[in-house]
């Protein structure tokens, strides 16, 4: 898919980019560019001393992105590098440059697991999420000084997580209303219903590292001798420090049945009724980031349709159960 901000290199520059930073005597076998992303660029080479390499590019720093978006690429080399130390797995990073946007890692051998996931038996689904759930709890053990996104201005950080949440929602809000994309509520009445769970969410005290986007193209499987595993999560820009129960709200977008599992690995047990409520709140708070990228990102026809009418129709029922 072509996305207009995503940066546009040939496989020249991106092997003159790699030997820039790993060694200008390296050599490349292959190259192949991944299309199906939606922010940076990411081309995947093959080194003549046997590496297996992806190369990621942030956009150009003077495009017009979301609020949320500044500083990415730093906040996802932040991710991987706390994850990594968390006992998360993660592909190895060979290279990370926050300032210049470029991080290289591992090429994963397995599968994501959006293509694969109806090639999986129906009774290997259960323990594969499972495992998904209490591997993705790991990011949870890196903890943050404040809560919100690690940004250099410090946006959105603030010591207690009602705080800093509703700022985050803030600014999503105000992007929505700069760019005009629609709601099927006033913005002020979002904004006001978020405020209104200030309490519920200070009962969080501690600002746990969220990766906030694994959803299952970000989830790479394989398959081992024992059944369907997991191998690594991927893509961090998403991620902030804050409530570890938000890391639930990507990877619910799956059938409705195979959700309990992950809970289950991820927590042990079932979820409260206070997590419940802050789940649906993080839930809106993801449908407003995906109305809110589809004027600025340059999505064909077809995506804004579906993105958008997904999206609505999700903040319409989530909405009314915070409401009901």
């Amino acid at each position: 898919m072509e996305i207009a901000i995503r940066p546009k290199l040939d496989r020249a520059a991106v092997e003159a980019l790699v030997r820039e930073r790993l060694g200008e005597d390296l050599e490349f076998t292959a190259h192949e560019e991944f299309t199906d992303g939606f922010f940076n660029a990411a081309h995947a080479l093959d080194t003549a001393d046997g590496r297996r390499l992806v190369a990621k590019i942030a956009p150009d720093k003077d495009l017009k992105l979301l609020r949320y978006e500044v500083d990415l690429m730093a906040t996802e080399i932040e991710c991987f590098e706390r994850a990594i130390a968390a006992g998360v797995p993660m592909p190895r990073l060979w290279y990370a440059d926050p300032e210049g946007g470029v991080m290289i890692i591992d090429r994963l051998d397995g599968h994501s697991l959006q293509k694969i996931r109806e090639d999986i038996p129906a009774d290997e689904r259960p323990a594969l999420r499972r495992q998904i759930g209490a591997m993705s709890a790991r990011f949870a053990l890196a903890a943050g000084e404040r809560f919100g996104y690690p940004r250099r201005s410090g946006r959105t950080m603030a010591d207690t997580w009602g705080e800093s949440f509703c700022a985050m929602v803030g600014d999503v809000l105000a992007d929505i209303a700069e760019h005009g994309a629609p709601l099927p509520r006033p913005v002020e009445s979002v904004a006001a219903l978020v405020a209104a769970e200030r309490g519920l969410l200070d009962e969080v005290d501690r600002p746990a590292l969220v990766h906030f986007d694994l959803w299952d193209g970000n989830i790479f499987v394989e398959r081992t001798a024992s059944g369907w595993g997991l191998e690594a999560f991927i893509d961090g820009e998403r991620a902030f420090y804050g409530d570890p129960i938000a890391e639930l709200v990507s990877l619910k977008l799956i059938p409705e049945e195979e959700f309990p599992a992950v809970v289950d690995g991820f927590l042990g047990r079932a979820m409260t009724a206070g997590e419940e409520r802050r789940l649906a709140l993080y839930t809106v708070y993801l449908m407003l980031i995906l109305v809110a990228e589809c004027p600025v990102r340059g999505f064909d026809a077809e995506q804004t349709e579906h993105q958008m009418a997904w999206a609505t129709e999700t903040l319409v029922k989530t909405l009314a159960f915070l409401e009901g």
